[in-house]
C-alpha cells in the first residue's frame, strides 16, 4: 500500500496572480490544500523538495503529510502546473484526505519476467495495453503499483485485470468486462500455418523422444 512522506510547506499571505508571481520572484511554488469540507489554505513549496518528490516513483499515488504552521494535514497531488517553456512547476494543488475518503486513482502498472516470457521466446511481441488502472478506493488502501507475471505468456495469450488479487476494497472503475493489460502478439512473418508446424514438429520430437525411452 502507498506510504506516506512529510513535506514542509510554509502558510502563504495573499491570492491570486500578483501573489503567486511574488512568490516565484522569491525562488518558491505556490499551491493550495483544499478538500475533505475545509477550507483551503494558501501554502507555498521549496521547488528543489518538490522535484525531488516528483521524481520519485509513485508520486501521484503517494499520500503526504504537509506540515502548515503546526497543524499537519494529510493530502494527495492533484495537479502540477508547469512553465510552458522551462517546464519546472509554477503552481501545485494537494487534495486534502482522510482515511475513509473514497478516491479514484489510476495505478500504474508493471509487468515483470519478459525476459523469460514463452511468447516472446518465440518471436512474439509485447502489447501493452494499459500502463495504468483506473480504481475506487479507500485513501487507507492505496496500491502502490499492479504487478502481472508474464513468464508463462503464449503467443496470442492476453493478460486480464483478473490475473492479479486486487487488495480489499480496491475495485476497478471498469466493472463490465475482464479488461485486458496486455498481450503477446504474433509476428506479421508468422501465420497461423507457421505456428501450428512449429507445434507440431516440438510435439514429433516429444513423441520420438518418448519412443527411444521406451526402446532402451
Amino acid at each position: 500500500m502507498s506510504k506516506k512522506t512529510s513535506m514542509e510547506v510554509a502558510v502563504r499571505e495573499g491570492a491570486g496572480k500578483g501573489a503567486a508571481r511574488a512568490l516565484r520572484r522569491e525562488g518558491l511554488v505556490p499551491g493550495v490544500i483544499y478538500g475533505d469540507k475545509k477550507p483551503p489554505v494558501m501554502i507555498s513549496v521549496n521547488p528543489l523538495q518538490l522535484k525531488r518528490e516528483m521524481s520519485t516513483k509513485g508520486f501521484w499515488t503517494r499520500q503526504f503529510d504537509l506540515n502548515v504552521g503546526g497543524k499537519k494535514h494529510t493530502v494527495l497531488c492533484q495537479d502540477v502546473q508547469r512553465h510552458v517553456v522551462s517546464d519546472t512547476p509554477i503552481h501545485i494543488d494537494f487534495l486534502r484526505i482522510s482515511k475513509d475518503s473514497i478516491l479514484t486513482l489510476d495505478i500504474p502498472v508493471r509487468l515483470i519476467n519478459e525476459d523469460i516470457c514463452v511468447g516472446i521466446k518465440r518471436g512474439g511481441t509485447l502489447n501493452i495495453v494499459r500502463r495504468t488502472v483506473e480504481v475506487n478506493c479507500k485513501a487507507a488502501n492505496i496500491p502502490d503499483e499492479f504487478v502481472f507475471d508474464l513468464a508463462k505468456a503464449d503467443l496470442n495469450d492476453s493478460i486480464h485485470i483478473s490475473a492479479i488479487e486486487l487488495p480489499k476494497g480496491v475495485v476497478p472503475t471498469i466493472s463490465d468486462r475482464d479488461f485486458t493489460i496486455a498481450s503477446i502478439a504474433v509476428p506479421s512473418g508468422i501465420g497461423k500455418s507457421d505456428e501450428e508446424e512449429a507445434e507440431g514438429e516440438e510435439g514429433a520430437e516429444a513423441e520420438a523422444e518418448g519412443e527411444n525411452k521406451e526402446e532402451k
